[in-house]
Formats: C-alpha cells, sequence, structure tokens
C-alpha cells in the first residue's frame, strides 16, 4: 500500500491541485473560514470529486501537531520509493544524455525540499539519495520542493559508491562539488551524461564518494562568505548544466 502523508495549508494543496489532483485522498477545511480562498478551493475540490471535509480547529490542531496549517489539511499519497535497480532500467532504456542529482546524506528536510525543487525546475532526469543517512521523504520536503517530489523520479539507493560505478560504467560522468576544488562548475562539460554529487550541509561530500567522483569542482565565489547552502549551490550547479545544454 503507498504511504500517505498529511501537508498543511493552502499552497500545498494548490499546487498539488495543479500537478497531481489524483494524489489527493481528502482535504480538511477549517469550518469557520468562509473567505474567498475557501470557496475558491472548496469549487476546485467539488469539481474534482476529491472528498473533503468542514473540520474543527481543535481537530486540525491534532493532526497539525504543531505545524503551521492556516485551516487547510490536506492527506496525500507519496509516490512509492524506487529502487537502484529500477534506476539502471530506466538508464539502459532512455538513449538522451541523462542528468543525474546525486545528493549525498542531506539531512535538512528544506534543503532536501529545495534540492529537489531546484532539480525539477532545472529538468533533471533521476535523483538519487542515499537510503540511510538523508532526511526522509516527508511533509516538510514536499513542502518546501513545491510539490517537485511528485514530478521527480527519485531513488532511494543503499551504497552511492557503489552506484557511482554503475553510472560509470555506463558512461555517466560523475562530477562532486567541493570548496576545496580550483576547477569550476564552469569549467567542465556538462552537456552529456552527468551525475552532479551534492554533500550534506557543513560536512560535503564523504570522502569516499569524493574519491569515487571522476572530477571534483567549485563554485567560484567573491566576498567573505566560505560556502553556500546546499540547496542554493545545487541550484547553481544545475542551472549551469541546463544553460550548457540548451546552448548547444
Amino acid at each position: 500500500m503507498s504511504k500517505s502523508i498529511n501537508l498543511f495549508g493552502f499552497h500545498s494543496i494548490e499546487s498539488l491541485l495543479i500537478t497531481n489532483p489524483e494524489l489527493i485522498i481528502k482535504v480538511s477545511i477549517l469550518n469557520n473560514r468562509k473567505d474567498k480562498r475557501v470557496s475558491d478551493l472548496v469549487k476546485i475540490l467539488t469539481i474534482q470529486k476529491i472528498a473533503f471535509s468542514m473540520t474543527d480547529k481543535n481537530d486540525l490542531n491534532r493532526i497539525a501537531k504543531g505545524e503551521v496549517h492556516q485551516g487547510v489539511i490536506s492527506e496525500v499519497i507519496l509516490p512509492p520509493v524506487l529502487t537502484e535497480e529500477l534506476l539502471f532500467k530506466s538508464i539502459s532504456e532512455n538513449s538522451l544524455k541523462p542528468l543525474i542529482l546525486v545528493l549525498d546524506s542531506i539531512q535538512d528536510p528544506r534543503n532536501l525540499g529545495a534540492c529537489l525543487r531546484s532539480a525539477n525546475a532545472a529538468g533533471v532526469d533521476y535523483v538519487v539519495i542515499n537510503k540511510d543517512g538523508s532526511a526522509p521523504i516527508n511533509a516538510v520536503v514536499h513542502k518546501t520542493s513545491a510539490g517537485a517530489v511528485n514530478s521527480l523520479k527519485i531513488f532511494h539507493v543503499t551504497n552511492l559508491s557503489r552506484t557511482i560505478k554503475e553510472f560509470q560504467k555506463r558512461g555517466i560522468w560523475v562530477i562532486g562539488l567541493d570548496g576545496s576544488s580550483k576547477s569550476t562548475i564552469y569549467d567542465v562539460n556538462l552537456t552529456d551524461a552527468t551525475a552532479i554529487v551534492m554533500g550534506a550541509e557543513g560536512k560535503g561530500i564523504r570522502r569516499l564518494i569524493k574519491e569515487n567522483c571522476d572530477q571534483i569542482v567549485t563554485i567560484p565565489m567573491s566576498g567573505t562568505i566560505e560556502s553556500l547552502n546546499v540547496s542554493v549551490a545545487t541550484g547553481i550547479a544545475l542551472f549551469e548544466s541546463k544553460r550548457q545544454r540548451e546552448s548547444t
């Protein structure tokens, strides 16, 4: 059975109604809200025949467990967890040059969600996350990703080093981002089949993962800041790849 989670607030449900309304199980709405935003939401739910109920504030607070819900809580289906086997099966069947985002132990769910949002916007084909040591796909990730969770092919693997080696066997160039490199993200060709590896907050890419990358690059920076937030760095790297691919 598919796993479900609760999403809080209007933005989450409104985004999902546009992208994946079939994933919405039911919506609970605060019973004393009568404003236009609520009436518009009720109208859309009715048209799309999605179950909803007008609910007491105490019940919403109990479900939310401290999360800000704005009077709207939606129960939605999470996409199934995809495996390493399915990842390489899909790559083998895809004749294009894939862009792959590898996230090594991203532990902050907001950072993970922001990385997934950038991945969706930049046209990433596959996202790979290590099963152990990373934040789970939860309501915070879903909300921060603006619904990108349901639009991406996200694969959980048990051994990132092994997965990277399998990429390389298939002719996929693996590039890791690290502040200590002298080569920059702008110096490498990102138009071929490429996997971009991003490391955890503070620690960066783990040593063994870094050693298995084909090339390590950095994002050149000015000013006094030594490093960027992982989600910001991810966006910069992915959109550099998008820029290069659209220029060729």
